[in-house]
């Protein structure tokens, strides 16, 4: 018999709406999506196509205007937004194209900011974060100041932060958006060899077609709505 896959993200007939004065704007519309657990899924299409939002509202940065939602056995909209943020800090990782590290702090620091969330004892923290920090290379850095890394290593480190609390899901927005192609190639092969080794589902949002063509499976859209799955 054929592998039965594991569900992790399902979207039912969701739509996002924004309004603007009087006027009401679709930006996702009637999406139905099943992202299966372990597997790399890659979201392309122009600018103004939705991608961004797509991912926003499968991580549950915004909430659906309508539809469901499903993540694992729980539909989001049963989950209060206190709730939502527990959930979603215990469950998901971001990596973005903006670093979005604190350029003062030291890099771990940075690193174990999702641990000091959760209420992680700080001897555990620093464990776990001079861990992550080995992981991706990182290690000998561990003191320095975030602002004194180089753009590949800030990624390295978002990357470290994002995979910190041992997420099911790793959100990754162009990131190599702001890395030369060099340095990205280097970023996206740690963050790959990263989520095989730690099963993670994998949703990238990219305008790269050479990053997009590494994953299991490309999301097309166009205009708000779904044109290809392959």
């Amino acid at each position: 018999m054929p592998e039965t896959k594991e569900t992790i993200l399902q979207l039912t007939k969701v739509s996002k709406i924004y309004k603007s004065g009087s006027e009401d704007t679709a930006a996702i519309k009637d999406i139905d999506l099943i992202i299966h657990k372990g597997e790399s899924i890659a979201i392309v299409g122009k600018s103004g196509s939705g991608k961004s939002t797509l991912m926003h509202v499968l991580a549950t940065l915004d909430r659906p205007s309508n539809g469901d939602l499903i993540i694992g056995d729980k539909t989001t909209t049963e989950l209060k937004n206190s709730e939502l943020d527990k959930f979603r800090n215990k469950k998901f990782g971001f990596v973005f194209q903006q670093f979005f590290v604190n350029p003062r702090n030291s890099c771990l620091d940075n690193v174990v900011l999702p641990l000091v969330i959760q209420g992680v004892s700080p001897k555990e923290r620093k464990k776990r974060g001079e861990a992550i920090l080995e992981a991706v290379g990182l290690l000998d850095k561990a003191k320095s100041k975030a602002n004194d890394l180089s753009g590949g290593q800030k990624q390295r480190l978002c990357i470290a932060r994002a995979l910190i609390t041992n997420p099911e899901v790793v959100f990754a927005d162009e990131p190599t958006g702001n890395l030369d192609s060099e340095t990205g190639k280097i970023v996206i092969d740690l963050l790959f060899e990263l989520q095989r080794k730690n099963g993670i589902t994998l949703v990238i949002v990219t305008h790269d077609q050479d990053l997009a063509e590494l994953c299991d499976r490309q999301i097309t859209l166009k205009d708000g709505k779904i044109i290809q799955k392959s």
